[in-house]
């Protein structure tokens, strides 16, 4: 055998070699970001699951909520720390939305309208914030999640899962 033709041979190896291991290390990628995003899923659902949580969307849905700064500040410690934790909570969920960390789906199947309605009651009091803070970043990732929510439900409704006939 020649030099050149095993000089060939070992550079197809190794152009071989490299191919596999790119394909690989490509498989290896995307299957450490799915086990991310379904771990993050189920985090989540677990997080909406928690007695804390159903207390702060029990508060949500039982008390009015302020409509400016100054109303949020008067309101006693507890309802101020529910208020807070609330939004902190959106707010997150809005950013693992925005990062493609977590897909709209999951939230839109298990809170849907929810996200929307609660970012209404919050509104009014993010932009009195917003405007005299001034924090024009305030709440931005619950907002984005609610108005995107908004905009799935209302271009394309979902049918409940219960009425798809799926077995």
């Amino acid at each position: 055998m020649s030099n050149d033709l095993v000089a060939l041979i070992a550079n197809l190896a190794l152009t071989l070699s490299f191919i596999v291991a790119l394909v690989f290390g490509v498989a290896q990628v995307n299957a450490a970001a799915r086990d991310r995003r379904e771990r993050l899923t189920l985090e989540t659902l677990r997080n909406f699951q928690t007695h804390e949580f159903s207390e702060l969307m029990y508060y949500i849905m039982s008390h009015k909520m302020p409509v400016t700064q100054t109303e949020m500040r008067a309101l006693p410690a507890d309802d101020q720390v529910n208020f807070i934790q609330y939004a902190q909570e959106m707010e997150s969920l809005g950013i693992l939305v925005a990062e493609k960390l977590i897909n709209i789906d999951l939230v839109d199947k298990t809170l849907g309208s929810f996200v929307v309605t609660s970012w209404e009651k919050y509104k009014p009091v993010f932009q009195d914030i917003r405007e005299k803070a001034p924090d024009p970043f305030l709440g931005e990732y619950f907002q984005w999640l609610a108005e995107n929510i908004d905009e799935r439900m209302k271009k394309n409704p979902r049918k409940p899962f219960y009425q798809m006939g799926n077995k």
